[in-house]
C-alpha cells in the first residue's frame, strides 16, 4: 500500500479545518496551528490515522467483511458512489433512512419489493395492467432504488461502516454503535473524534480532500480483496493437489489387491489342476486294471 505524500494531501486541501470558533476541543490533539482565524489540521497526524485506518479495513476486505460507505453531502455523494462501487461494496448516497441498521429486517422488505418490481417490468408480466398501473410502479420502484439501491445486495448488516462527515451521519453513526459496528470516519475539526473508533482528521467538506482520502480507504480495501481471491486460489490448489494424491494412493491400493487376488487365483489353478492330473492317473489306472479281464 503506497503511502500518500504530505504534498499529495496539501494540494487537496485536506489541511484546512474549520473556524476556531466551530472547533470541538477534542480536536486539539490533531490541530498544528491557527491561520487567519481557520485552524490548519497536522497532516502528520492525518497520515498516520489514514494508514491504521486504511490497514484495519484491508484486513477486513480479506477476511471477506462487507464495510458500508455512508456520504450524503452533495460534494460527497458521486466520489463515494463510485468508490464503493469499485470493491463492490455498499453504499447510502442519497437519504439514511432511519433504522437502515437498526431494523435491517424491513429495509430488506423493502429491497425484496424492490427487486420484484424491477422482475416484473422485465419479464413482461405488468403487459397486461393499465399503464396508469405500470406508471405508479415504476414511479415506486424508482424511488427505493435511489435511496436503497446501494444495498440491493447487502443480506445482512455490515461489519463496518465509513462515513464521510460524522456530524452530518450522525444517525448513521448512532446506529452502528448502538450495533457495535466498526466506524471509521473523516472527522473535520468541528467534530468529536473519540465517537468513530478510527478517526481520520481532515477536511470533510472540499471534494478533492474526500476524494484522496476516500480512494486511498478504497485502495487498501482492493489490496484486502486481491489478497483473498489469492488465498482462496492457493487452497483450491492444495486441495486439488490433496484429492490427486489421495485418488493415486487409493489406486495403489487397489492395484497392490488386485495382484495379490491374482496370484491367489493362479495358485488355486495349479491346485486344480494337480487334482485334476491326479484324477487322471487314477482313471488310468483303473481303465488300466479293467483292461485285462476283458482280454
Amino acid at each position: 500500500m503506497q503511502k500518500l505524500s504530505q504534498e499529495a494531501l496539501l494540494e487537496a486541501g485536506v489541511h484546512f479545518g474549520h473556524l476556531k470558533r466551530k472547533w470541538n476541543p477534542k480536536m486539539l490533539p490533531y490541530i498544528f496551528t491557527e491561520k487567519k482565524g481557520i485552524h490548519i489540521i497536522d497532516l502528520n497526524r492525518t497520515q498516520e490515522k489514514l494508514e491504521e485506518a486504511a490497514s484495519a479495513l484491508r484486513f477486513m476486505a480479506k477476511s471477506g467483511k462487507k464495510i458500508l460507505f455512508v456520504a450524503t453531502k452533495k460534494q460527497a455523494k458521486e466520489i463515494v458512489k463510485e468508490a464503493a462501487k469499485r470493491v463492490n461494496m455498499p453504499f447510502v448516497t442519497e437519504r439514511w433512512l432511519g433504522g437502515m441498521l437498526t431494523n435491517f429486517s424491513t429495509i430488506r422488505k423493502s429491497i425484496k419489493k424492490m427487486q420484484t418490481i424491477e422482475r416484473m417490468l422485465a419479464d413482461g408480466t405488468l403487459e397486461s395492467t393499465t399503464k396508469k398501473e405500470k406508471l405508479v410502479l415504476t414511479r415506486e420502484k424508482d424511488k427505493m432504488e435511489k435511496v436503497l439501491g446501494g444495498i440491493s445486495a447487502l443480506n445482512r448488516v455490515p461489519n463496518a461502516i465509513f462515513l464521510v462527515d460524522i456530524s452530518h451521519e450522525d444517525i448513521a453513526l448512532k446506529e452502528a454503535q448502538r450495533l457495535n459496528i466498526n466506524t471509521f470516519g473523516i472527522v473535520d475539526t468541528n467534530s468529536d473524534p473519540t465517537k468513530v473508533d478510527f478517526a481520520i482528521p481532515a477536511n470533510d467538506d472540499a471534494a478533492q480532500s474526500i476524494a484522496i482520502i476516500t480512494n486511498f480507504i478504497v485502495d487498501a480495501i482492493a489490496e484486502g480483496l486481491a489478497e483473498r481471491a489469492l488465498n482462496k486460489d492457493e487452497e483450491n490448489d492444495v486441495e486439488v493437489d490433496d484429492e490427486k494424491n489421495h485418488f493415486d494412493e487409493i489406486k495403489e491400493e487397489e492395484s497392490g489387491e488386485d495382484g495379490k487376488g491374482r496370484r491367489r487365483r493362479s495358485g488355486g489353478s495349479g491346485h486344480g489342476g494337480g487334482a485334476g492330473t491326479g484324477g487322471a492317473g487314477k482313471s488310468r489306472s483303473r481303465s488300466g486294471g479293467g483292461a485285462g479281464p476283458r482280454k
